[in-house]
């Protein structure tokens, strides 16, 4: 048993990662870090205390983000769940931009626990 997160360039992501510690510790189970930013995890982003598979972005630049965590997901079989942040958007912004965590919530094999960030940015 394991967590998986999709971490992102965002608050958003930054408050998926600490949320899918808690789970982790919660749980007692690892966690698989998805990484789509566009840096690499150094050590002291990576949470301590806790058995930790990071995996960086690799393969194309352009390589669909979506694609990307659902492959990780299928190659590593002991993630029983995908944590994502998410923010609200209006229905228009989502028909205009798309969105990478409603994709990953409708095509996920795993279930999805989805975290937003309260009014005062926590």
């Amino acid at each position: 048993m394991s967590v998986a997160v999709a971490v992102t360039d965002s608050p958003e992501g930054r408050h998926a990662l600490e949320s899918a510690v808690a789970e982790a510790q919660n749980l007692g189970t690892g966690l698989l870090l998805i990484n789509l930013t566009l840096h690499d995890f150094t050590e002291e982003d990576i949470p301590s205390g806790l058995e930790v598979t990071v995996i960086n972005r690799s393969g194309r630049g352009d390589r669909d983000p979506v694609t990307a965590v659902i492959d990780e997901i299928r190659d590593h079989a002991e993630v029983d769940r995908l944590v994502l942040g998410v923010r609200a958007r209006s229905r228009v912004g989502k028909v205009i931009l798309g969105s990478v965590a409603q994709r990953l919530i409708l095509r996920s094999p795993v279930p999805v626990l989805t975290v937003r960030r309260d009014a005062t940015g926590r």
